[in-house]
């Protein structure tokens, strides 16, 4: 399905925050992201949004092509098709399809990241051949550099494009843009590729490494794959060390590794198929990795170089370990066993998520919520209003929760325990135990106050639940008809 209007909204609003006086002049663009239709179609009319790609070279000078319907000499762009991710993914398809480029020839700039440089309205003409009547374009515009030192030979999408002509800053041909590209140029816009994320490479001084798996869903980066602890990043980040610094508290709280310093620039490839140069800085921990809250991905564990050779790693980490390890020679004996600290596990201990959902019955019927399609969790799929415990008792987690999500009032004190799922995703993956709560009183009508999350709150009877429906969600439902207080889910043997 093509980016949701959450994404083009939260795109947008991003854009607006660095040029909140462009607001009024993009009201129709605002207006149809209140609408019904799909403010990416091209069937939407007055208007609907498209992309475009700034691609920049070393000299500074921007990639323009004629289009043979307008006969105008502009970046490369187009309409976003049902396949595209994000609108980012629109731009790279765009401008590989039109100028011949690979995604891998490109890569994203430190001043805009993955944010637009420009939106801009154009006034499109009826086509009658088409039966298109006259409209407006909100074109949506992301700013790339070349990774190579000249610009690749380029293969023009002839049916649609013709001449292509690469422009200094002062020439290209949108005011707008021009003006964005001239004033970025003070910032440092100058066309040559630096870092845009940051990775930590951990080592104990013993030989051993710290290795992240990160999850195995659509839209990961490398799913389901040793990699590194790290992140993009943002624009509030004053350099990479502080991006890292970010991404481990936001990531690892608990994981504060020291004498980060620069080691090494790793070549990585996004999602989207753009390169990513990464800033690995090398840094020391020698904690126990059981004992890290960790918020993203299954696991952390410590390896040693002879491991390395079985093991799924991001491409080139290998190489990139093996090299440290060369140049810090361990200073010490690994641990025979793990000590904990006052407060922490035991070694052997596996750390289990805690989630509360609420089981709320009316006239017959349960209440559950249709996950977002960009969901971390569970897009698309049916599933009880839940969420993860913060620093709070179980009662007062869901409380707030059903409050944050859905607008429901409920006492912690008026909430029961009905039933608990202990639950794994597949091997390897952290536990979980899913907490069903129902409450003996609420009140409010539920409303969705979390349109990133969930997309509508709808009752079912409990004998004809939707498809598709979470599955322990479906177990803890049927336990609870049967009036068992407990389940199991995805454990083997």
């Amino acid at each position: 399905m093509p980016p949701s209007r959450s994404h083009i909204r939260a795109t947008i609003e991003t854009y607006l925050s660095r040029h909140a006086e462009e607001r009024d002049s993009l009201a129709g663009l605002l207006a149809s992201l209140d609408g019904a239709a799909e403010p990416s179609s091209r069937g939407t009319l007055p208007g609907h949004v498209t992309c475009s790609a700034v691609v920049i070279d070393r000299d500074r000078r921007v990639l323009h092509i004629g289009h043979r319907m307008t006969g105008l000499l502009l970046c490369p762009g187009g309409h976003v098709d049902e396949d595209d991710r994000t609108l980012l993914a629109t731009a790279v398809r765009e401008v590989c399809e039109e100028a011949g480029l690979r995604p891998g020839d490109l890569c994203l700039t430190a001043q805009f990241l993955g944010e637009p440089i420009d939106v801009e309205v154009h006034d499109i003409d009826a086509n009658p051949a088409k039966g298109e009547a006259a409209h407006q374009h909100f074109d949506v515009r992301f700013a790339f550099y070349l990774t190579a030192d000249q610009p690749p030979a380029l293969a023009l999408q002839a049916k649609e494009v013709f001449g292509a002509q690469w422009l200094p800053y002062a020439d290209v041909r949108s005011p707008a843009l021009r003006a964005k590209l001239l004033a970025a140029e003070q910032h440092g816009l100058d066309g040559r590729p630096e870092p845009v994320s940051a990775s930590a490479l951990i080592h104990d001084g013993a030989g051993r490494y710290l290795l992240h798996l990160r999850d195995d869903r659509e839209g990961i980066w490398e799913p389901w794959v040793l990699g590194l602890v790290g992140g993009k990043r943002s624009r509030d980040d004053a350099g990479l060390e502080a991006t890292l610094r970010r991404e481990l508290a936001e990531e690892t709280p608990g994981l504060d590794p020291t004498g980060l310093m620069p080691f090494a620039v790793q070549e990585a490839t996004s999602v989207d198929g753009l390169a990513v140069p990464i800033s690995v800085y090398a840094g020391h921990w020698s904690g126990d990795a059981e004992t890290v809250d960790l918020r993203d991905g299954v696991l952390l564990k410590w390896f040693t170089v002879d491991t390395l050779d079985r093991l799924r790693l991001s491409p080139g980490l290998g190489d990139l370990i093996r090299r440290h390890a060369a140049e810090h020679p361990a200073a010490e004996e690994p641990p025979k066993t793990a000590r904990p600290l006052p407060g922490e596990a035991p070694s052997g201990t596996v750390l289990h998520v805690v989630g509360v959902h609420l089981h709320l019955e009316h006239d017959g019927k349960i209440l559950l919520g249709l996950r977002h399609p960009d969901s971390a969790y569970a897009g698309k799929t049916w599933h009880a209003l839940a969420g993860h415990l913060e620093a709070e008792a179980a009662t007062t987690g869901l409380a707030r929760e059903a409050f944050e999500e859905a607008g429901l009032v409920i006492d912690p004190a008026d909430l029961e325990l009905v039933h608990t799922v202990h639950t794994v995703e597949r091997p390897g993956a952290r536990p979980r135990i899913q907490l069903f709560f129902r409450p003996r009183h609420w009140e409010g009508v539920p409303e969705v106050r979390e349109p990133d999350r969930c997309l509508a709150w709808k009752w079912f009877s409990v004998k004809d639940l939707p498809e598709p429906i979470v599955p322990y969600t479906r177990v803890a439902i049927e336990g609870i008809r049967a009036s068992r207080s407990y389940s199991e889910l995805g454990w083997s043997g």
